[in-house]
């Protein structure tokens, strides 16, 4: 999902219907994020999420039954966008021939981290999805970032070969504080803030996971 509202030309264009109806889903979700990150989930209604996608109503309701539905799916964009490149370093990670020893764990850690912060500060609108207005969505979205938190809590022990329940609890715990301590940075737009928990972060992990 792109960070930015673009729009089709008008006219012919030589897509499909397929492909016009793909290009006005992502527009929709695309607003949604950038009209909330500007006023909040709470307050933004299908009106404002329409008129900065350059979209009908109509329209809008053949993609989307309500406005939850349309967070949930900017929900799952914006986790799979910010995401993508910290699942592809795992993937080569553990499906390489050397497989991660001890001594390269924290090392890794760090790269992963590293990869993380930027994606966060580099999409910040993106990352309001999942961090901040999950909050306002309600249960529904709660539990899809709980679903989240775990696939990369699982990811995570995975990558550094900590399969003890104990010391899963002690990453499940990492991943928590992680997400505690950039969405007060995230909200206030401190994204120096952000890039700073990087060197925190990772001692901490040395000392509680990796030691």
């Amino acid at each position: 999902m792109s960070d930015h509202v673009s729009r089709l030309p008008r006219g012919r264009h030589g897509l499909t219907r397929a492909e016009v109806a793909d290009d006005q889903r992502r527009r929709i979700m695309t607003a949604m994020a950038e009209v909330m990150a500007a006023q909040g989930y709470a307050s933004t209604t299908i009106a404002d999420v329409i008129g900065r996608a350059g979209v009908s109503r109509e329209t809008y309701y053949q993609q989307f039954r309500s406005k939850l539905e349309c967070f949930l799916a900017a929900f799952d964009a914006a986790s799979a966008a910010l995401l993508a490149p910290i699942a592809g370093r795992i993937t080569d990670a553990t499906e390489g021939d050397a497989p991660i020893g001890p001594a390269d764990r924290l090392e890794v850690f760090d790269e992963l981290f590293g990869v993380y912060l930027d994606a966060i500060t580099s999409h910040p609108e993106l990352a309001r999805v999942f961090l901040i207005e999950v909050y306002a969505a309600g249960p529904e979205a709660m539990e899809r970032r709980a679903r989240l938190q775990a696939t990369i809590t699982d990811a995570i022990a995975v990558l550094l070969g900590l399969g003890d329940d104990r010391v899963r609890f002690a990453c499940q715990a990492l991943v928590a504080a992680i997400g505690a301590l950039v969405t007060p940075l995230l909200a206030t737009g401190d994204l120096d803030g952000i890039r700073a928990l990087r060197e925190p972060i990772v001692d901490l992990a040395a000392r509680s996971l990796l030691a």
